[in-house]
Order: structure tokens, then sequence, then C-alpha cells
């Protein structure tokens, strides 16, 4: 995650999503920002959409009225989410990730102590799971999360949402691909894809969350009709 993206229409549909799946609060959220300093290109500066109430506000006005007042306000920082109610009953892991082994490994054991008490951590890197041409510890692995750190925290008893950007390979592919290791890494039988026009994102549930998510993912794909689309992949 950067601070340049903060109200964009990827984070619109992504506050959208955890704010539906937590039920507003019902279960209790980490967020792992997995933050990453702004950069000169333009990403983030998919705004529009704001222009545009009587087309997007429909979805969450709530929401919609904060991102406003985010952009309105130039505080394009993952501090104004946090100072808002926007995601209740959340705890933040808001700390830069560094692409040194060393500090990396201290900031995922950070977050580990801080979101301990939570039901569900989301994942919000740069990019998405690794890849093989980002070793860990090499330049510009902080975009990426890691299967051994993924891992940690689903077996730690988390449920688990990750952030992944969409590569050059057929998207349903990609997602059936990704869909596929994720049940075979963390042994479980199904994993939910939320699908957005330029993201995906993957929900990973422990045994005793699965039928809880199952009912808000329903929710999703109804609230969210035309901009998330959800599957269930065995």
């Amino acid at each position: 995650m950067k601070n340049q993206y903060v109200a964009d229409i990827n984070d619109y549909r992504k506050y959208g999503l955890l704010r539906t799946l937590s039920g507003n609060g019902k279960i209790r959220t980490g967020v792992c920002w997995m933050l990453t300093p702004d950069d000169n290109r333009t990403d983030g500066q998919f705004t529009r959409y704001l222009n545009s109430p009587e087309q997007w506000k429909r979805y969450d006005s709530e929401l919609f009225e904060c991102l406003t007042d985010c952009l309105q306000d130039g505080q394009r920082h993952v501090s104004r989410i946090e100072s808002t109610n926007i995601l209740p009953n959340t705890i933040y892991h808001g700390d830069l990730l560094s692409d040194i082994r060393e500090k990396r490994s201290g900031y995922f054991a950070d977050m580990h102590e801080r979101l301990q008490g939570v039901d569900l951590i989301f994942f919000d890197p740069d990019n998405g799971l690794e890849i093989m041409s980002r070793p860990y510890g090499r330049k510009q692995s902080s975009k990426f999360l890691y299967w051994h750190e993924l891992t940690r925290a689903f077996n730690a008893g988390k449920s688990i949402l990750v952030y992944q950007h969409f590569i050059r390979e057929k998207r349903e592919h990609f997602i059936k691909r990704l869909t596929s290791e994720l049940c075979s890494r963390l042994d479980v039988p199904e994993v939910f894809s939320f699908r957005t026009p330029h993201v995906v994102f993957f929900l990973v549930s422990q045994p005793v969350h699965a039928q809880y998510f199952k009912g808000r993912a329903a929710v999703v794909a109804e609230q969210w009709r035309e901009q998330i689309y959800v599957s269930a992949h065995s």
C-alpha cells in the first residue's frame, strides 16, 4: 500500500469489501498496510468516480462521503482512514515495510503482537503474493507478501484476506492457479475470490469462520453488484 492510493476507486472497493466482510465491525479485523513510500507514478489518480455520486454513492454512502472528505482535505494518508470509524472494530499495523530481511522479520513480529486478538487479517501489499523474480530480502520485495508470512498468520488462527494485483496472465487462469495454491498450502477446502476490474482479493477462512464468511460473501455479491464479482473455489 502507498499513501498516494488513498481514496482512489480501488480503495473504495477495498474498504467496501472489508466493511461488508466484517459486518461493519461484527468481527474484529486487523489491517496490515504493508506500507511503502510514495513514488512518482500516476497510480492512485483514479478519483474521478467521486465526482459522480449518483453512480457510485449507492454502493456504500458512508464510505463514499468519507473518501470524498479525504480527497478534499488533501489528506491522502492511511492515518486519515485510521482516524475515522469507517472500519469499526479494526486494529492497524501502519509502519513502513523494508526490503531488508531483518527489518522485515521484525515488522511481522510486531504485527503478530499487535493483531493477536483479531479474527481477520487483511494484507495490503503493493502487488500481492510473492513471485520468483523478487526473492525475499531483495530490492522491491516489500511490494509482496511471502508465503511463509501468510502461512504463519493463518496457522495463528486468523482468517486471511489478501490484495492481489493482476499480472500478464489470463485472469480466470490466474485466479484459479492462486486459489488452488492457497487451498494446497493452507490445507483448506475452499477459498473465495473477490474480483474487481483492476485487482482481486482472496479470502481464506478459518473453519470457525467459514459459515460466517459464506454469508458475508453473498452480501458482497449483492451490495457490490457489477463492481465486485464473488466466486468460491474448491
